[in-house]
This record gives C-alpha cells, sequence and structure tokens, in this order.
C-alpha cells in the first residue's frame, strides 16, 4: 500500500542534484533539542502514514495536542494486529469497520494507561483527505475515520475533504503526477494545497507560505539513537526555519506511505510535499520519520507486522517518533529521565521470563509494562526483573520506564521481546512451499512476499517452488526454523 516539500522550483533540480551528494559525503547528526513548543505539536501522513498519525494522536493525545491531518488512512485499531483486516477491511472496505468496537478498545486501553487519556483529545483538531479516484484505500474507510473520531472530538473541529478527483498521494497544487494518478512517487498535482490545508486546520490562520527560497535548514539526523531496527532507517530529517533558532517554535511530524522513505523516492517526499514553505513563515519545525527498506513495504507499523503492542504507548516505532518530539521540544517525559537502553530478555521458562536493561542516571526505580500493562506492584530497585505467570509457548513485548524520587516515569524504552518454552517437542514443524503455508494459514501473503504469521518473518516469494520450515511456538504463531 503506497503513500506518500520545498524550494524555489526553478532551481529544484540543481538543488536535487547538490542534496543528494551532500547525502552521500555528511553524516548525520544528532536530532536537536530546540526547545520548541509542547503545546503546539501535530502530525500529519498518507496511507500508512495516516494510519501511523491517527495512532499517534490517540496513544499520545497528551503530545499531539494540536491533532492530526490523515491522507488515505483509517480508524484507530483498525486492522486489529491481522494483515487480513489492513488490506481488506481497512483499505477496501471489503467487510464493515467494526468502529464502536475500536472506540471500546481505545476507552479501555486509555482506562489501563496503555494510552494517554482520551479526553486530550477534545481540544485537538483533525484534517481528513480522501480522493475520489483512491482505490487503495476507499472513501468508505475514511469515513469510518470520521465516525470513530466523532467518539472524541467534536464535530466542529474535524474537517473532511473528499470531492478532488485524486488518486492514492498526497496532493498538492503545482508539482508531481497526474491528479488522478496512484503510483510512484505518490505525488499529485490536483491544484490543490494539501499541506497548507492540513497545517491550517490544525493551527489557524498562517501567514502566506514562502514560494521562493527558504531560509531555514535542513539537516539530516540520526534516528538510531532513538530506535535501531523495527524497520525504522537509520536517519530522518528535520526542516527548522531561521527563525527557530533563537525561538520556541511548533512542531509537526510528517509522516510519508509506503514505498516513499528517502531510498525509495529520495527526497521527494521531505521536499516535494508543501510543508516547509509554510513552516518557513509560520515558525513551523518539521519532523520527517523514514522507514527502512527492511519494513514491510517500507510501509510504518499499522497492523502489526514488527510488535503486537504497534498502536499502543509501547509500540517500538511509536515510542521512538514520541521520544524525538521530546528532544526538540526540550520534554523526556514526566520526569525528564530518558528511555532505558538495552532492554533485553533472557532466562525463558514456560512460565517467566527475566527481562534487563541498563541503569538510567539519577533513576529511583524503574517500571516495567507487558504488553503496554505494569506488571510490577512496586517500583523496581534493580536492572532486571523477573515476570511471571506467563502462558507456555508464548511470544510477549516489554518496556521499561525510569523513576525520579517522586515515582514519576520518564519516557518508555523500546520494546525487547521474548518467547516463553512449551516444554515437550518444543512446538510442531511444518515444511513446506511458501504457498502451501499460505493456504494452510500458517503464513499470508503481501505484494508478491509471504510472512509467517504471529512473527511477521520474512519467508521470501510467494509461490510453489520457495520451501520453508515453520516452527509452532504458540496459537497462530509461527517462526521460521527445524525441528
Amino acid at each position: 500500500m503506497p503513500a506518500m516539500k520545498w524550494k524555489n522550483w526553478k532551481g529544484l533540480a540543481a538543488a536535487a542534484a547538490m542534496t543528494v551528494a551532500a547525502h552521500a559525503a555528511q553524516a548525520a547528526v544528532p536530532l536537536p533539542a530546540l526547545g520548541a513548543n509542547p503545546a503546539e505539536v501535530s502530525v500529519s501522513g498518507l496511507s500508512a502514514g495516516g494510519f501511523m498519525a491517527v495512532q499517534l494522536h490517540v496513544a499520545y493525545s497528551a503530545t499531539f495536542k494540536r491533532g492530526a491531518g490523515v491522507v488515505a488512512g483509517g480508524p484507530y485499531y483498525c486492522a486489529e494486529g491481522s494483515v487480513v483486516n489492513a488490506t481488506g477491511r481497512c483499505m477496501t472496505h471489503s467487510t464493515s469497520i467494526p468502529v464502536s468496537s475500536l472506540v471500546s478498545t481505545t476507552n479501555s486501553w486509555a482506562a489501563s494507561g496503555a494510552i494517554d487519556p482520551v479526553s486530550n483529545m477534545s481540544n485537538s483538531k483533525v484534517y481528513m483527505f480522501s480522493g475520489t479516484s483512491d482505490n487503495t484505500v476507499k472513501q468508505p474507510v475514511m469515513d469510518d475515520l470520521k465516525t470513530y473520531y466523532q467518539s472524541f472530538v467534536p464535530a466542529a473541529n474535524v474537517a473532511y475533504k473528499n470531492n478532488i478527483g485524486a488518486g492514492h498521494a498526497m496532493v498538492t497544487d503545482d508539482y508531481g503526477s497526474a491528479c488522478s494518478t496512484t503510483a510512484a512517487p505518490y505525488i499529485n498535482n490536483c491544484g490543490f494545497d494539501l499541506a497548507g490545508e492540513i497545517l491550517t486546520q490544525l493551527y489557524g490562520p498562517l501567514n502566506p507560505r514562502n514560494n521562493g527560497t527558504l531560509g531555514g535548514t535542513f539537516t539530516e539526523f540520526n534516528q538510531s539513537e532513538f530506535i535501531s531496527g523495527h524497520g525504522m532507517a537509520a536517519t530522518g530529517w528535520i526542516y527548522v526555519p531561521q527563525a527557530c533558532t533563537t525561538t520556541s517554535c511548533r512542531v509537526h511530524l510528517v509522516l510519508h506511505g509506503c514505498k516513499q522513505n528517502y531510498t525509495d523516492v529520495s527526497d521527494q517526499y521531505v521536499r516535494k510535499t508543501g510543508y516547509n514553505r509554510w513552516a518557513d513563515t509560520n515558525n513551523i519545525v518539521l519532523i520527517y520519520p523514514q522507514t527502512s527498506t527492511a519494513a514491510t513495504n517500507s510501509c510504518w507499523d499499522w497492523w502489526g507486522y514488527d510488535n503486537a503492542n504497534y498502536a499502543k504507548k509501547s509500540g517500538p516505532q511509536m515510542a521512538a517518533m514520541k521520544a524525538m518530539i521530546d528532544r526538540v521540544t526540550g520534554s523526556s517525559g514526566g520526569s525528564g529521565l530518558p528511555a532505558p537502553t538495552g532492554v533485553g530478555t533472557s532466562g525463558a521458562t514456560a512460565s517467566s521470563m527475566v527481562i534487563a536493561w541498563n541503569a538510567v542516571s539519577g533513576a529511583s526505580g524503574y517500571n516495567v509494562y507487558r504488553g503496554g500493562s505494569k506488571v510490577n506492584a512496586s517500583p523496581v530497585t534493580a536492572t532486571s526483573y523477573t515476570d511471571s505467570g506467563l502462558a507456555a509457548s508464548t511470544t510477549y513485548s516489554w518496556t521499561v520506564a525510569a523513576l525520579n524520587a517522586s515515582n514519576v516515569e520518564g519516557t518508555m524504552s523500546s520494546a525487547a521481546t521474548g518467547t516463553t518454552t512449551g516444554g515437550g517437542s518444543g512446538g510442531t514443524c511444518y515444511t513446506a512451499s511458501n504457498y502451501t503455508h499460505t493456504i494452510a494459514g500458517r503464513a499470508y501473503a503481501l505484494y508478491g512476499l509471504t510472512y509467517a504469521y504471529g512473527s511477521n518473518q520474512s519467508m521470501g516469494l510467494w509461490n510453489i517452488y520457495v520451501t520453508t520450515t515453520l516452527k509452532q511456538t504458540g496459537p497462530n504463531y509461527y517462526v521460521i526454523g527445524t525441528c
């Protein structure tokens, strides 16, 4: 599912060539701490980025206070951890989306602390866009998103544009493919300034955009200090208007779609979707996180291909982008303590797992979360914890947060996963062609490739010639292995 930015257009070709050379020659730098305004943070995205924008807005509603712009996305937790749901009801609307159930899940997770209180969304704004020629994420999906938001955001705060003949793409008023096209780079010229409309909805009336040479700075920053692996690239991009080096500015997180990261389309999404020229004259810092080509179809994780907690605050990609916002605004969770690093699992038994991490300077203790729910009754004073009462042959995910002297949590760590032992034969193995595995319900096919259910490990091409051994380690959970 594809889904999806700057300069004096006459000098664009020369600027692009210079950018490519600079990209090859310069090492990425740390994301700067700019002291931006934490009350003026928002997010937008296209397609997979649209689904992720909704996830961030809902799960981290205390952070993304200004709201979200959603282009060809869908309701929060629409896929419910299933690629079948993702490619079916959440894209083509082949079956109905259980909006009421998703609202219920949202409220339940907020009550448990897995996501922020839903009351935060009542003061935020939402902008939605769906093209009439978009057959990838069809309009009924976006209609359901509007219905979903009605439970949390006042109707007056939601804008929905759905009468332009755009294909599946980010829309501009002066750059890209023909409006109805659905093809790389998934940026279409529809004579409509979508980036400007999104930012205006989220922030109110804006100064006119800068159609000339921008005065700010593009910087490639080191993403790996926030997350390693999990489908995210080693570097991302940030645009800082000149005024924001001395002024506390707004922050907007911009999320590309599938097959739109820097490797896929170079800097087109970062520079040519129209955001930067509005940011330049309105003191908005823009962060462009990037997936890696190791991610499924270069998509963000909105159906669980990387982690079962993908839609919660503990989701690895989610926590990483929250940490980026914390860096730029100068926040670092409620206590100011950074996320613990080196979180890992070991010592698996049929009913327990040891979780360990590196010490955080200034921490008085730690909280440990399994699947987004806290498992320790009192603060953990060591740098390891044994979680017990687990089911055999089951994969779990844990995150850790440091506590200050007042027991206020800092930034959540990246997630670590582990699988309990099962005893006996240690699981059943199946050796068959990738095609046969999908027919038997042990794997699924997506974009010509095959992935194991549960672990989402890539098995190679989907055909009758590639043979793979899958080991079942839990209910509907398979890993590539031998027996």
